[in-house]
């Protein structure tokens, strides 16, 4: 499988996570049936699910199981681009196409060429971007920044997201024949907490990889730390159980992880309280009927607002956090912030600065 090198390529190869392909549990079963059967075709792939559920592994095990296994695999964060740079980023641009194009450089659709192209966080891309890539998609073409020259392009293409696109549709915020033309073939990933047969096998997984790592002697997990494990929600699914387990290898005594190694308290207990204080169906239902009656206007507003600022304080001012809590990426709990004054004037003049074209991307979608 060919390498690109680029500041939002995403490099799996060397990582615990790029092998954890786990497929005990029986719903879990049924999804890798179910990818071996889409991954042969060309249609285009559509993978919704939380944060940390692996969508991105599962981008590269249907490029595997296809016929461009050979050919190039390249990883994008569309989240991660700046809205100056994404379209030459993403698309090329010719020499003199702005302040800066000393020379012309394809884009990655063209880098693709033959391969595959994961699209993680479509759903930040900006409306012109997507008309830009829905004719990628309709008309197998690129067309570079500054150039009127057609190029074709032979490439699958699978988008991610972790939020509702259908909603964005309906909110005029994503295109609805974009949205068709992704969504050929749907993979929707269950949270980790709901394939619990997967979760003692993949901390194995780990264990073994970071045990290796670290020049470890054997580290089992005792019957408590399994308990533990299996009762635990998982908020922020497999990229935390990687966490926790690493953590874990790191603090165990005499090879063997206790419950205590593991941290879990501190690593989501928020959320698991605050399921736990929910109020109930019928009375969220009461509250806001009580809302209707006084007839408040902009009522949907008020209500981002209101649970945009309790999720914010309940992860303690934590944007990645706050973001995992409500399943929604992290630059709309930016925006939201933002938009109703809940970042301090420090902090929203350092996001109000347009993002580096090399700034990071997560490894887990």
């Amino acid at each position: 499988m060919t390498v690109v090198k680029h500041p939002h390529f995403r490099e799996l190869q060397h990582s615990p996570r790029a092998s954890a392909m786990v497929f005990e549990d029986p719903q879990s079963q049924q999804l890798l049936d179910y990818l071996q059967a889409i991954a042969p075709s060309q249609a285009s792939v559509l993978i919704t699910g939380e944060t940390g559920t692996g969508k991105e592994l599962i981008a590269r095990q249907i490029h595997q199981l296809s016929e461009r296994r050979d050919q190039p695999f390249i990883a994008l964060n569309c989240g991660a681009f700046s809205e100056t740079l994404v379209e030459s980023e993403l698309f090329g641009h010719e020499k003199g196409a702005f302040t800066g194009a000393h020379e012309a450089r394809a884009g990655w659709f063209e880098a693709a060429h033959g391969g595959t192209i994961f699209l993680d966080e479509i759903g930040d891309l900006s409306l012109a971007i997507q008309v830009k890539l829905l004719r990628v998609l309709q008309e197998n073409q690129v067309i570079r920044l500054g150039s009127r020259q057609t190029r074709r392009v032979n490439l699958r293409v699978i988008a991610a997201t972790n939020v509702d696109l259908q909603q964005a549709v309906a909110t005029g915020k994503f295109r609805e024949d974009l949205y068709y033309r992704l969504n050929v073939a749907h993979v929707q990933l269950k949270p980790l907490r709901q394939r619990q047969g997967d979760i003692l096998p993949l901390a194995q997984h780990f264990i073994q990889e970071y045990r290796q790592q670290l020049n470890a002697a054997s580290i089992r997990l005792s019957q408590s730390a399994q308990n533990a494990m299996l009762t635990y929600p998982w908020p922020g699914n497999i990229r935390e159980l990687e966490n926790a387990i690493h953590r874990a290898v790191l603090l165990c005594q005499h090879g063997v992880i206790q419950p205590q190694d593991l941290q879990l308290h501190e690593c989501g207990q928020s959320v698991a309280g605050l399921l736990q204080i929910m109020p109930n169906t019928s009375t969220l239902q009461q509250v806001l009927l009580h809302w209707f009656e006084q007839g408040l206007e902009h009522l949907d507003e008020q209500l981002e607002a209101e649970i945009t600022q309790a999720a914010y304080a309940y992860c303690h001012q934590n944007q990645m956090h706050t973001a995992q809590l409500l399943g929604v990426s992290r630059n709309i709990i930016r925006a939201r912030l933002l938009k109703h004054g809940l970042l301090k004037p420090s902090l929203r003049r350092a996001q109000a600065q347009p993002q580096s074209s090399s700034a990071s991307a997560y490894l887990y979608s």
